[in-house]
Protein backbone atom coordinates (compact mmCIF):
# COMPACT_ATOMS: atom_id res chain seq x y z
CA UNK A 1 0.00 0.00 0.00
CA UNK A 2 1.44 3.38 -1.03
CA UNK A 3 1.66 6.24 1.42
CA UNK A 4 -0.22 9.43 0.71
CA UNK A 5 1.87 12.45 -0.33
CA UNK A 6 1.73 15.53 1.80
CA UNK A 7 0.99 18.73 -0.08
CA UNK A 8 4.01 21.00 -0.29
CA UNK A 9 3.67 24.58 0.86
CA UNK A 10 5.54 27.52 -0.55
CA UNK A 11 7.92 29.40 1.63
CA UNK A 12 7.06 33.04 1.98
CA UNK A 13 10.01 35.37 1.89
CA UNK A 14 9.64 38.44 4.06
CA UNK A 15 9.63 41.77 2.20
CA UNK A 16 12.90 43.64 2.08
CA UNK A 17 13.17 46.36 4.73
CA UNK A 18 12.68 49.89 3.44
CA UNK A 19 15.77 52.07 3.67
CA UNK A 20 15.46 55.16 5.87
CA UNK A 21 14.65 58.50 4.26
CA UNK A 22 17.33 61.09 3.63
CA UNK A 23 17.37 63.68 6.46
CA UNK A 24 18.35 66.57 4.18
CA UNK A 25 15.64 66.26 1.52
CA UNK A 26 13.02 64.27 3.52
CA UNK A 27 12.99 61.52 0.88
CA UNK A 28 12.13 63.70 -2.14
CA UNK A 29 15.60 63.69 -3.71
CA UNK A 30 15.54 67.45 -4.28
CA UNK A 31 16.49 70.44 -2.20
CA UNK A 32 14.84 73.84 -2.50
CA UNK A 33 16.63 77.16 -2.16
CA UNK A 34 15.28 80.70 -2.06
CA UNK A 35 16.46 82.97 -4.85
CA UNK A 36 18.18 86.15 -3.65
CA UNK A 37 18.81 89.15 -5.90
CA UNK A 38 20.74 92.37 -5.69
CA UNK A 39 24.33 93.43 -5.50
CA UNK A 40 24.92 91.79 -2.12
CA UNK A 41 22.17 89.14 -2.48
CA UNK A 42 20.07 90.71 0.25
CA UNK A 43 16.63 90.88 -1.35
CA UNK A 44 14.64 87.67 -1.14
CA UNK A 45 12.16 86.96 -3.94
CA UNK A 46 9.17 84.62 -3.99
CA UNK A 47 10.97 82.38 -6.49
CA UNK A 48 12.62 79.08 -5.56
CA UNK A 49 15.24 76.95 -7.22
CA UNK A 50 15.31 73.17 -6.90
CA UNK A 51 18.44 71.08 -7.15
CA UNK A 52 19.50 67.48 -6.75
CA UNK A 53 20.16 66.51 -3.14
CA UNK A 54 23.90 66.01 -2.73
CA UNK A 55 23.57 63.77 0.31
CA UNK A 56 21.52 61.01 -1.35
CA UNK A 57 22.21 61.90 -5.03
CA UNK A 58 18.47 62.15 -5.77
CA UNK A 59 17.43 58.72 -4.56
CA UNK A 60 15.72 59.92 -1.38
CA UNK A 61 17.33 57.17 0.72
CA UNK A 62 19.79 57.82 3.51
CA UNK A 63 23.36 56.67 3.00
CA UNK A 64 24.98 54.19 5.34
Amino acid sequence: MATAKKPTTRRKTPPAPKPPLCPDCDGTGETRETVRVGIRKTRVTDDHQTALCLTCWGTGHATD
